[in-house]
């Protein structure tokens, strides 16, 4: 098992899997599909991600009675630093294996975690997020998507209707896991429920939004009497404001740190650029530079103390704060150095590099997921215990 292994066992055992399997058509993506670039060889990263769950590296983290690995937290940080190394494909179903997995694991059914769990782990099954709408953004208590209980039919079943925003690569999921609301003139946190629908059938339409980056990944999905059974509900029905915080909890807690090492890439692929433009002597470029690489260490630290803390609470708020304002930053930084050249794009009609996909990228860390101002919000009144906001 791999609980018993040390780390340094553990290291080469996964260096070595990425060696003998990060070749051919996979060596060539050279670690693409990152942030702003997620369109690119999706099919060949489906693949792959069939390929990780077949040898057992994905749900590392998880409990070996839900069929994870039970590896340690170092284990799962050498993982993560091995496959940024190793400059493995980006993966496809984050939403699944770090946001959805731990929540069914923490708040689901056994029948939920059955179903759903071992799709996740062998790499079939895709999962979308279901949160935000046109008017429910960072507010997310303001969500107007409802459902409803038809049991009409003799198969109990919940009826949604309503449009999410910003489902990230909904176009091609097979799950969307959806905070709706089933309590009729409910309002804010109240009468919301977590449901789990699934994306193909006749009452799901998804539209791609494009981007600046020329990407699509973020999508609009409108549920017009769109149905799911009864029990793919997670938690009791008006109980779906909590399961939804403790799923972002999962995200700004443990799956940050592999999102790190990423940036550990791209810090160092920005200190490249300084000295390949002849900025790496400049005093103020390299103070930015030390700033970038002293806020990345600041950063994993406080993802270590979160993953030691159990089910992740608001305090998990400060990560998200965080890391979207430092990413931002770091497209910043790499814009100055590149200066005039970084308004060229690579070709046309609309070629961009991925220096300039990634600064336009991170103009939205600060917003998606929860804007900075909202997770201040969150730290001030939950944390802090301030008076709250006037409404």
């Amino acid at each position: 098992m791999v609980a018993s292994l040390s780390d340094e066992e553990f290291r080469q055992s996964a260096r070595q899997w990425l060696a003998e399997h990060v070749v051919g058509e996979y060596a060539a993506l050279r670690g693409r599909g990152g942030p702003g670039d997620e369109e690119v060889g999706f099919d060949l990263r489906v693949e792959w991600e069939r390929e990780l769950g077949a040898a057992g590296w994905i749900g590392l983290g998880w409990p070996l009675s839900h069929g994870g690995s039970g590896a340690t937290v170092s284990q799962q940080i050498i993982w993560a630093e091995e496959y940024t190394r190793s400059q493995a494909p980006a993966r496809v179903n984050h939403m699944g294996e770090n946001l959805l997995g731990p929540t069914l694991i923490e708040y689901g059914t056994p029948a939920q975690c059955a179903q759903f769990l071992p799709g996740i782990l062998d790499g079939t099954q895709r999962w979308c997020q279901g949160y935000s709408e046109p008017n429910a953004g960072s507010d997310l208590a303001n969500v107007q998507t409802k459902a409803v209980l038809d049991d009409t039919t003799g198969t109990p079943e919940w009826v949604l209707n309503g449009q999410k925003v910003w489902t990230s690569l909904a176009h091609v999921s097979h799950w969307c896991f959806v905070v709706a609301r089933t309590e009729a003139g409910s309002a804010r946190h109240r009468g919301l429920s977590f449901l789990l629908v699934p994306m193909e059938q006749p009452g799901v339409e998804t539209r791609i939004i494009r981007q600046p980056t020329g990407g699509g990944e973020f999508n609009e999905t409108f549920f017009t009497d769109a149905r799911t059974p009864v029990d793919m509900i997670v938690g009791a029905p008006g109980d779906g404001w909590r399961v939804a915080m403790g799923l972002l909890g999962f995200e700004r807690g443990i799956s940050t740190l592999a999102q790190q090492v990423g940036f550990e890439r791209e810090l160092q692929g920005t200190i490249e650029l300084a000295r390949a433009f002849g900025r790496a002597d400049d005093p103020v470029m390299r103070q930015r530079l030390m700033r970038a690489h002293t806020g990345l260490q600041l950063l994993r630290w406080n993802a270590l103390r979160s993953m030691g803390s159990g089910v992740p609470g608001p305090e998990a708020s400060i990560s998200k704060l965080f890391w979207g304002s430092w990413h931002r930053d770091l497209g910043e930084l790499m814009m100055d150095i590149m200066g005039a050249a970084g308004l060229v794009g690579e070709g046309f009609p609309y070629e961009l590099s991925l220096e300039q996909k990634l600064f336009l990228f991170t103009r939205s860390d600060t917003i998606y997921g929860g804007s900075n101002e909202i997770q201040r919000n969150v730290l001030g009144e939950r944390v802090l215990g301030l008076p709250k906001e006037p409404a």
